[in-house]
């Protein structure tokens, strides 16, 4: 598969601040060139008023919509995920679409009670964003607990990883890009 670039496709509000530093992180990480899409709106259908969440998997599909020939397209919305079974979901994502979504929701320090700390965001969701795009290249979860694709079961979890890839993870990203050593 020879890839064009990364779309991301806002939800909601348009991510303005931190745009900026997630393109960079991601250009330098994938080199492939980052676009953001206008933010849209969330169909109803994606809300379960019984659990006060969306479902993480509609997105995948809506996000289709985005897509063109080499698009990996990453959606991101600011209210809480989930898939059947789970409480909540960061994100989730699809091999076979190359579409993702990631939560910011759960992101912020102020969701556990602590005050803001916007680098600290920053780095949490560059770190989703990265996790959930190494899944559209095929990549599975890692057991390097500093790997950026070793699960998060928690934001301690994700607190504990890097935005890298370990260097096993990292050759298996290069070879699913074209990337030659």
């Amino acid at each position: 598969m020879f890839y064009k670039r990364i779309v991301i496709q806002p939800y909601e509000k348009d991510f303005s601040s931190i745009k900026p530093i997630l393109t960079e992180r991601l250009e330098s990480i994938f080199f492939l060139p980052v676009l953001w899409k206008k933010p849209k709106p969330i169909p109803s259908t994606a809300f379960n008023p019984e659990r006060q969440q969306f479902l993480g998997s509609f997105f995948l599909e809506d996000l289709l919509k985005e897509k063109q020939p080499g698009d990996i397209v990453l959606g991101i919305v600011p209210y809480d995920l989930y898939e059947p079974g789970l409480n909540f979901v960061f994100g989730v994502a699809s091999s076979l679409t190359k579409t993702a979504v990631i939560s910011t929701y759960r992101l912020h320090n102020s969701f556990y009670g602590l005050p803001e700390d916007f680098s600290l965001f920053v780095d949490r969701t560059t770190k989703e964003a990265v996790h959930e795009i190494g899944h559209t290249l095929g990549l599975g979860h890692c057991p390097n607990p500093e790997c950026v694709m070793h699960f998060s079961n928690s934001i301690q979890d994700t607190d504990r990883k890097s935005y890298y890839f370990c260097p096993v993870c990292y050759e298996k990203v290069k070879k699913a890009l074209g990337i030659n050593s």
